[in-house]
Formats: structure tokens, sequence, C-alpha cells
């Protein structure tokens, strides 16, 4: 089965986690499979993890290619842990993560990503839990302006959540389209811009919908408590909170934390660092992949190598 999604970084994901036969490696977002595939080829088992439903069909062609040393785990990163207990797996040698939402999701109209086609208002990637229409219809206008002040960087946040209380009093959102336009009108037209103005908006949404910085948070975590020493945490991101998120874990995890100042000392970390970085800062894509695949513009990759340290569990600020 042809993939409709090609992944990103794909050289530099495969370069980290160095995968060889005998390895187990969790793909925590398994998607099309082609992180899978590349990391099968080079004969390690691989554990793939999805909450998305419709991702089934490319498991089951990976699966008839790779019978032995391939499984699927319905489940989101929070439950990586769970998931690689259930594979039955003795030892974790490496995990990826792609984050945000991938390209074939957004070319599906009836799954509700995008503001560009018209479909439902879901923006769920599972098939379960709250969808962006029951947000958009229900929330107050306090959490609304926060979500997309929050999650989409939206300066004018408290308009946006304005116009839809507005329209919503006489006509509940369905559809993608709609609700793209009022927050078009909203924001006073494209005037120029470079982005749509419904771009911060429905990445807010998503985001809100699908927990994706929750989710990433616990998906770090529990990397960290599973993967063995030696074992290799690989994350690929494509927008600035989600990478400042990846970044805070693993300065706090190699001990790279800042100590603070005369004026306001911080207490000192006698944990054992859980990581080590496997290269400094992030790394982008080259100019050779970035002309066949554009997507690829705002993708940052960052690596570390598991210690035998202790895991540090949660994270220094993480809501309960």
């Amino acid at each position: 089965m042809t993939s409709p999604h090609a992944p990103v970084l794909l050289a530099e994901v495969i370069e980290a986690l160095a995968p060889k036969a005998g390895d187990v490696v969790i793909d925590a977002t398994f998607g099309a499979g082609g992180y899978t595939r590349a990391i099968l080829e080079r004969g390690a088992d691989v554990v793939a993890l999805d909450r998305d439903p419709t991702v089934q069909p490319f498991a089951d062609a990976v699966a008839r290619d790779f019978p032995e040393h391939f499984q699927l785990i319905r489940t989101p990163f929070s439950g990586l842990a769970e998931a690689f207990e259930e594979s039955g797996k003795a030892k974790l040698d490496g995990a990826v993560f792609d984050i945000g939402v991938s390209s074939m999701q957004l070319d599906q109209a009836e799954r509700g990503f995008s503001f560009m086609r018209d479909g439902p208002l879901d923006m769920r990637m599972s098939d379960e839990g709250e969808t962006a229409a029951d947000i958009v219809n229900t929330w107050d206008h306090g959490p609304l302006a926060h979500i997309f002040k929050l999650y989409g960087d939206e300066r004018q946040s408290g308009r946006v959540a304005t116009a839809i209380l507005r329209r919503r009093v006489e006509q509940p959102f369905t559809r993608t389209l709609d609700l793209a336009e009022v927050v078009e009108k909203a924001l006073g037209g494209r005037r120029g811009a470079a982005i749509h103005p419904a771009t911060r908006v429905f990445q807010a949404l998503r985001i809100a919908v699908n927990d994706e910085l929750g989710e990433l948070e616990r998906g770090l975590e529990a990397a960290e408590a599973t993967l063995a020493p030696g074992g290799r945490l690989v994350v690929v991101t494509f927008h600035s909170l989600e990478d400042r998120m990846v970044k805070a874990f693993l300065i706090e995890r190699t001990g790279n934390a800042p100590g603070g100042s005369r004026h306001a000392p911080v207490a000192v970390e006698t944990r054992k660092p859980s990581f080590d970085l496997l290269f400094k800062g992030a790394r982008e894509a080259g100019e050779a992949e970035l002309a066949v695949n554009p997507r690829a513009r705002s993708a940052k990759i960052r690596a570390a190598v598991r210690t035998d340290a202790p895991a540090w569990g949660a994270m220094k600020g993480r809501a309960a």
C-alpha cells in the first residue's frame, strides 16, 4: 500500500535511532508507517502506536511484509509504557515521536482538520472524546480566548472568541469552512497576510481537542521510564510549543537546567541525569529535502540516549 504521507527527516531519524537486528523500537506515531518501515528494513522489531483508527490499512500492509517483527497497538503517547508491556518485548532500545497532524489527516476533509476543505468540525485523531464543534459551541468566552492565545498565538483571541459566541447563538457550528469564514471576518479578512486568518485558531482547536501537549509530556515521561540504558529517544516537532516542551524535558533530564542566581537561588538537583544528549540543540531539514517536501520546513529533531539512572517521573510544573 502506497503511503500518502512522506516521513519528515527520515534519514536524520534513522541515524539518531541507529536501529539494528535484535533491537526493539517504539514508533509512537505510526501514521502511514514511514519510519516503521525504515526501522524494520534495518532488522529491528517495531512496536507501533497510534490512536487514529484510519491507519489500520497501512499497519496491515506492514504486517504482511514483516509478519514476525511488527505489531500495532492503538493508544496515544500516554499509553507507551503499558503498550510496551502488552507487546511482550523484554527491552526497549529506541522510541521515536513525530508530533502534530499528518498531511494525510489534513487531506481528509471528513476529519475536519483543514480550513481549506469543507468537512465536519471534528479534528479528533481518535474516534473518541470532545470534537472541535463541541468546544466552539459550548465553551465560555474566557476558555476559548485562552486556548486561541496559548495554543495558537492568536493576538486577537478575545475578538475571535466574541465572534464565535455571537454567531453560535443564531446557529451552532458544524462545518470547517463555516468556522473559518467567521474567524476571517472577525480578523478583518486576509489583508495580504502570509497565512490564512483561521490558521492559528484551527491549530489551537486541534491541540485542545487532542490534548497534544499533555500527551507529548506524558509520552516523554513514559519513554524515559521504559527505555533501557543506551536506548535512544528521538523526537520530531513542527511548531514552537512542541519543541519548547521537548527542549525543556531534555535540558532537565540531562542535568543542564539553569542554576539560578545569588538573588534567586534554586534547589540543587541531586538526581543523576536520565539522558545524555546525542547532539546539541535541534537539527533541521536540508535543502534537498525541503525541495521535495515543503512540510519539512518547520521540522526540528532532538535526540538523547538513556543513561542507567532512575527515571525522574513527572516534569517540573506539570499539570496534575
